[in-house]
């Protein structure tokens, strides 16, 4: 019986730990693509970029990282010229690190991908990841993604 007392205190020091450690919170923004190919519009690529988008969110959120938050992108602005403009919506959400991206479509051959996590309030990046990919398709996109999940974004650390 003198046992229960030692074993409430040490879970209420472990609980009070895990929430000293609790992941930063990201605000991830909606991908974005940038086409300089010339070709009209494509419907199947804005799909392609929610689809991903939803992808990378899960992936952040499944590695225990990141507290995910869905965040939305700034009205009548591409975050990638924007210089800060997201960083509201990040502080709105109570964020300290936010996540872009951007598909730029040179060609149906020639794409390019970069994610880049910045803190929040200070837009400092803390890291910019780009892949080079060929062929516009679901699959050469989902692909490039998990790329950079996997070898970069979400890499183990060394």
């Amino acid at each position: 019986m003198r046992r229960r007392p030692f074993l409430l205190a040490g879970l209420v020091v472990l609980h009070g730990t895990a929430s000293a450690a609790d992941p930063p919170r990201l605000a991830v923004f909606p991908l974005e693509l940038y086409d300089t190919s010339g070709q009209p519009p494509r419907p199947e690529q804005a799909a392609r970029l929610e689809r991903l988008t939803a992808e990378l969110s899960d992936a952040l959120a499944a590695s225990g990282r990141y507290t995910v938050l869905a965040a939305n992108s700034p009205a009548g602005a591409a975050i990638r010229n924007c210089n800060g403009c997201e960083l509201p919506e990040a502080a709105r959400l109570g964020a300290e690190l936010t996540m872009s991206g951007m598909v730029h479509k040179v060609s149906n051959l020639i794409l390019n991908m970069t994610l880049t996590l910045r803190e929040a309030p200070s837009g400092a990046v803390r890291g910019s990841w780009t892949a080079d990919f060929r062929g516009n398709t679901d699959e050469s996109w989902q692909r490039a993604l998990r790329w950079l999940l996997r070898h970069r974004v979400l890499a183990p650390p060394g």
